[in-house]
C-alpha cells in the first residue's frame, strides 16, 4: 500500500511537471528601462560589447568572471566571451544585426552549466524623459531542459537577472 502511494505522489509530480514545463518550452521575457541620455549613448552602450561589464548583472554576482571581446568591437560578429564561476559558467554573445541607433540583436552560446541558445534583442526609442531602452529575451528549449528550468525556477531568476541587467544599464548611463 506504501509503496503504491509513493509510486502514485511520485507519477502525480512528474505529471504536474511535465504539463507545467511545457509552458517553459519557450520563454520570452522582455524588459524597458528610461534612462536620462542621449538615444545614440545608450545605443553605443550596448553595442560595444567592451563596456558590457559596465553594466553586467553577471559580473555583479561572480566579480572574479573572465572576460574578452573577439572581432571588431561594435560590428556585427563581434563576440563576448565569460568564463566564471570557476570554469562552471562559459559561453558567448555575439551582435548578429545591427540598425543603426535602433536596435541591435545579439545571438548567446551558453555552453555551461547548461547548454542553450538564447537570444537578446535591444530596441532604442527617444522619449520625451530620455531613452526607452528595451531588451526582449527568447529562448527555445527540449522537454527535459523546460521540466528541470520548472524544478528549479529558472523563469523567475532569469526574469529577475533580466531586470537587473537593464537597471545597471540605467545606472552606468545616469553616472
Amino acid at each position: 500500500m506504501i509503496l503504491v502511494l509513493i509510486a502514485a505522489l511520485i507519477v502525480g509530480f512528474i505529471t504536474i511537471g511535465l504539463i507545467s514545463s511545457s509552458k517553459l518550452k519557450t520563454i520570452d521575457i522582455s524588459k524597458s528601462v528610461t534612462i536620462n541620455v542621449d538615444k545614440q549613448e545608450a545605443f553605443e552602450m550596448v553595442k560595444h560589447l567592451e563596456r558590457f561589464p559596465e553594466w553586467s548583472p553577471f559580473l555583479e554576482v561572480d566579480p572574479s568572471q573572465k572576460t574578452s571581446v573577439k572581432g571588431t568591437d561594435g560590428t556585427v560578429g563581434a563576440q563576448y566571451h565569460w568564463e566564471g564561476n570557476k570554469g562552471k559558467d562559459l559561453g558567448y554573445q555575439e551582435i548578429v544585426k545591427i540598425d543603426e541607433g535602433n536596435f541591435i540583436g545579439m545571438a548567446c552560446t551558453i555552453e555551461k552549466p547548461f547548454k542553450a541558445t538564447p537570444t537578446f534583442d535591444y530596441t532604442f526609442e527617444n522619449t520625451s524623459n530620455g531613452t526607452k531602452v528595451t531588451q526582449d529575451f527568447h529562448l527555445e528549449s527540449g522537454a527535459v531542459d523546460a521540466f528541470f528550468m520548472w524544478l528549479f525556477g529558472a523563469k523567475k531568476e532569469m526574469d529577475k537577472t533580466n531586470a537587473r541587467g537593464m537597471e545597471l544599464l540605467k545606472q552606468a548611463l545616469e553616472k
